[in-house]
């Protein structure tokens, strides 16, 4: 009898929790049925792009691979350059600072990395990555104008670093193949030898008098005024033993005139074709944080990919 009234008491909780049970199945069924009907109300489905911000997203691509590959050809450039002079190893690593390859390897390495940084970005609609791209432009832009200001402002004092330049040059001639054709390139174009005069090249220790040696009191060929012979085959001896001549003499076969009061000339007659160059590398760089920050405002955050 006991047994049976035990019975009869559980009865009615074993029926109400299987109505709980049944009446959550349903609930989940319902909660299916109606996310099936409609996913973005348990999902939300971000907005397909438009047009425009797709062809956006295109340009910037292709825009910063064009500048990735400019920045690997600079790249193989310097390295190159750094690899075939020796200047990575032994006693040439002490003037690896002077080494005008190095510039091209940091503006390599640095266009490399930006300009990845802004494909992936692109491709992967990684808000990371674009705005690692955006900041970095921002940054390089600043600096820029912030170097453009202060050349503005000391503009009296760029005769004194161009000196200082061509000093370095001078000094480092025959030891630097990059620097002996940036002195040559320069000397023949402007038509000039030495820093202030031709007898400037005497600080060098190879061209000086005292130094032994079939180049001593000379001066580089690119300072000959006709530095062909016959027209036709470059006389490198053309200016042997001109500093062992007097002005009138040596006139006739050397330009006497420095570099640095021709080379300061130039630079003011081409200031506006500068200005103007840089100009448009500001306004480049800009056109691509633009694009970046259209595609940062076009990334939802269902969609977004870090």
């Amino acid at each position: 009898l006991l047994v049976q009234v035990s019975k009869l008491v559980e009865l009615p909780y074993s029926s109400s929790s299987d109505e709980d049970e049944d009446d959550a199945s349903l609930a989940g069924d319902a909660d299916l049925l109606l996310a099936g009907e409609d996913p973005g109300m348990g999902y939300p489905i971000p907005d397909k792009p438009s047009t425009f911000s797709q062809c956006v997203r295109s340009l910037a691509f292709l825009w910063n691979l064009l500048f990735l590959l400019l920045g690997l050809l600079a790249l193989a450039v310097g390295g190159w350059g750094l690899l075939a002079k020796g200047s990575l190893w032994g006693e040439r690593l002490a003037l690896l600072g002077s080494d005008p390859m190095l510039l091209f390897v940091l503006v390599g390495l640095a266009a490399t990395t930006i300009s990845l940084a802004g494909c992936l970005g692109a491709l992967r609609s990684s808000r990371c990555l674009l705005r690692f791209f955006v900041g970095a432009v921002l940054t390089f832009g600043g600096l820029q104008v912030l170097g453009g200001l202060l050349l503005l402002a000391a503009r009296h004092r760029l005769r004194d670093a161009l000196r200082d330049a061509l000093l370095l040059c001078l000094l480092r001639y025959q030891d630097e193949p990059d620097l002996r054709f940036l002195v040559d390139e320069l000397q023949q174009n402007l038509r000039c030898c030495g820093l202030s005069s031709y007898r400037d090249w005497e600080t060098n220790p190879y061209f000086n008098c005292s130094a032994p040696g079939v180049q001593a009191c000379s001066v580089p060929a690119s300072c000959c005024l006709d530095p062909w012979q016959n027209g036709t085959i470059a006389n490198t001896q053309c200016a042997f033993g001109v500093l062992q001549l007097g002005e009138v003499a040596a006139s006739s076969i050397v330009h006497l005139g420095g570099c640095v009061a021709q080379l300061s000339a130039w630079l003011h007659r081409q200031a506006g074709g500068i200005a103007a160059g840089a100009a448009v590398l500001v306004l480049v760089e800009g056109a691509g944080a633009l694009m970046a920050l259209k595609m940062l405002r076009d990334i939802t955050p269902g969609g977004e990919r870090d």
